[in-house]
């Protein structure tokens, strides 16, 4: 169980929820909270003076003041009106993800609604109803509007939704689960809405992948160094202390780890008229060290997010109402930005191991593309192939999201984040580098066979089993595109994280 209480919600927190579905409920503290700020709501609507978001229409037309007996119709068609996403609906991880982050911050109490509205929301959640959410039309500011409100239109029982393999009007839907809709209230349409929860719940999961496939780029570099007969000298912690970088002698050290103790090492040792390697293998702690240093900083950036008080305006319990900015994206956009530029880093780097195993001028004297019968057998020429594409891919998409601005809603939004474009390339790019990184296995999997009987060390030998039991050896030609989308499908659920966790995260 989950309990939320708008303060201490954690990325992990959110992989339970998003892909477990671990069940989640309102803390009594964060209830007592929001009765504190409901009532000051309730006050400022019996004092009739206008407040933005209560009884004023929104964003250019704030100025209108709107009548009491209207300010429940005010919220529903906030709601119906703004839910005008398009493309392809958000998987139903993200969209879990999103519905968590959005309860989390109401929870909060910077709302001031009810604390019903949030028991509504994560029954929705426990009972497994989800909205079809677009995953296009936010610019990140006034928050990520169109996404959420397409999640609070399923919530008063409007628009697409999905239960179980049901998929229906949203009403529908509630109904199958045994529960209803919800009938907003003064400020609730806009306190569902007004947030940057839907990119932040896309960069949450990205950028918890990507930290696992930090891990997972250090065991197919060990297997690449392996086959490729180099050295692992370069990775001697006093290189490391030289320069005092933090994520260079973290990614050093897992190095030395994963190769400790290999005899396929020491067949070579002596004898070898390379003085170093590539820069694809010697360099490899100066590039994913960097990688890991920025993605420390980005989880710790979007960690603060997920307990955010990203409402306006925000509600305290002495009695003021304050309108600002919180729902601006500029965090969290430029923090998928930087982690779509460690997706680069990773895919380039990778690619080019991979070449070296296939390039029978780089690779030590293993079979050209490592084919059993090279020119009646291609072997793994494609496969290099298609991480270059990848890898190109994660370039054109390091291109940061968060720079442009493209002025909304009467030019009173002018200066605007599109985080949530930051956060749907980040996501891409993260796909990008788990199918690269499964080619790299694959191909230095392949390419150790051509060493034995030589083994290597106990974490590079573990490795190479676990690849062993989700891809064959290859006995000629065969399509290496279901071995890919195995191997890529292990990778992002953690298959290698047990060689990589205890050495550095």
């Amino acid at each position: 169980m989950v309990e939320l209480d708008g303060r201490t919600l954690r990325i992990a927190d959110v992989l339970a929820v998003a892909d477990r579905g671990v069940a989640v409920r309102l803390s009594d503290a964060a209830r007592n909270r929001m009765a504190a700020t409901r009532a000051v709501v309730h006050r400022a609507i019996a004092r009739g003076e206008p407040v933005y978001g209560i009884n004023t229409g929104f964003g250019k037309l704030s100025e209108v003041t709107i009548a009491p007996d209207q300010l429940t119709a005010l919220q529903r068609n906030l709601v119906r009106s703004h839910a005008a996403g398009v493309g392809d609906p958000l998987p139903e991880r993200e969209v879990r993800a999103m519905m968590l982050l959005r309860a989390n911050v109401l929870a909060s109490g910077f709302a001031g609604v009810r604390a019903e509205l949030v028991d509504h929301l994560l029954a929705m959640l426990n009972a497994g109803v989800w909205p079809l959410v677009p995953e296009q039309g936010s610019v990140g500011a006034s928050g990520d509007l169109a996404p959420l409100a397409h999640l609070a239109l399923a919530l008063i029982g409007e628009g697409p939704a999905r239960w179980r393999a049901q998929s229906g009007d949203a009403s529908r839907m509630l109904a199958a689960a045994g529960l209803a809709p919800v009938t907003l209230e003064a400020k609730e349409g806009l306190a569902l809405i007004n947030g940057t929860q839907a990119h932040t719940a896309v960069a949450a999961l990205a950028c918890a992948e990507l930290m696992r496939l930090w891990g997972a780029a250090h065991v197919a570099t060990a297997m690449s160094l392996e086959a490729l007969l180099g050295t692992p000298d370069a990775f001697d912690s006093r290189i490391q202390d030289a320069r005092g970088q933090r994520g260079q002698a973290d990614s050093a050290a897992l190095l030395r780890h994963l190769l400790e103790g290999s005899a396929l090492r020491e067949s070579h040792r002596h004898g070898d008229p390379r003085v170093q390697d590539a820069y694809a293998l010697r360099c490899v702690p100066q590039v994913h060290g960097p990688a890991l240093d920025t993605l420390r900083f980005t989880r710790d950036i979007i960690e603060r997010e997920l307990n955010a008080a990203t409402d306006n305006p925000l509600v305290f319990a002495t009695g003021e109402l304050l309108s600002g900015g919180n729902f601006h994206g500029q965090a969290v956009g430029m923090a998928s930005d930087f982690l779509a530029i460690v997706c680069a880093n990773l895919a380039v780097i990778s690619e080019r191991r991979i070449d070296r195993l296939v390039h029978p001028d780089f690779n030590q004297g293993l079979p050209p593309f490592l084919a059993g019968h090279p020119g009646l057998e291609s072997g793994h020429m494609m496969s290099q192939v298609t991480a270059a594409a990848l890898a190109s891919d994660c370039k054109m998409l390091a291109h940061p999201a968060s720079v442009d601005s493209i002025p909304t809603d009467g030019n009173k939004e002018d200066v605007v984040p599109m985080a949530m474009n930051a956060a749907l390339k980040l996501r891409r790019s993260v796909r990008n580098v788990r199918h690269v990184l499964a080619i790299e296995l694959i191909t230095a999997a392949e390419a150790l066979e051509f060493r034995r009987p030589l083994r290597s060390s106990e974490a590079v030998e573990q490795a190479h089993a676990m690849v062993r039991e989700i891809v064959a050896p290859a006995a000629g030609d065969r399509s290496p595109a279901p071995d890919i989308a195995r191997l890529a499908e292990a990778l992002a659920g953690g298959r290698f994280d047990a060689l990589t966790t205890a050495v550095a995260k």
